[in-house]
């Protein structure tokens, strides 16, 4: 055997160099997210807010729903241990309802209903997660959501308070995404 042709030792180089230039690049799902966070808790949220669906409160189906959501759409595990590698805390600050449109009768045709949460992601160590030049929240982020309260369409309070959490569980994950 002899040597090999001048431009198949180039591939051949090109080849063995090619898995270390590419060692550190992450691609798909994962290009979103802190790769060093692996596991997340997430407190049960605590609520300033007097409305309550019988039997559960506002925090508890918000907690459920971004459980749900980090699970759906993260990399990241949910794990009821207070030492996983970061904590996700939030509150409700604020759950406000106002008329929107009034009938001659003065009923409710039209009710927004308003949820106002504070958030913070936060490391093992409590030093707020931030990537590159851009912080994810700076101590805690305020995040807000509406929903549309139409009794003329069926909908009920708890159907318009679930379609907020779901709404506001989805902004709550996706402040966990890392900025471009």
């Amino acid at each position: 055997m002899g040597r090999l042709p001048f431009p198949a030792r180039w591939l051949l180089m090109l080849a063995a160099l090619l898995p270390a230039g590419c060692a550190a690049y992450r691609f798909g799902n994962n290009t979103l997210y802190a790769p060093n966070v692996r596991t997340v808790y997430v407190p049960m949220i605590q609520s300033e807010s007097y409305r309550t669906t019988p039997g559960i409160d506002l925090g508890e189906r918000l907690t459920e729903a971004i459980c749900k959501e980090i699970e759906k759409r993260t990399p990241f595990k949910v794990v009821g241990d207070p030492n996983a590698d970061s904590v996700l805390t939030a509150r409700i600050v604020a759950d406000t309802k106002r008329m929107v449109v009034e009938s001659p009768t003065d009923q409710s045709r039209q009710v927004e209903m308003n949820l106002q949460v504070l958030v913070t992601w936060a490391d093992r160590g409590g030093a707020v997660l931030a990537s590159g030049q851009v912080p994810m929240p700076a101590a805690s982020v305020d995040v807000g959501q509406a929903a549309m309260l139409v009794p003329e369409f069926g909908r009920s309070v708890v159907t318009t308070q679930q379609e907020g959490i779901v709404k506001m569980a989805e902004q709550i994950v996706g402040l966990m995404e890392e900025p471009w």
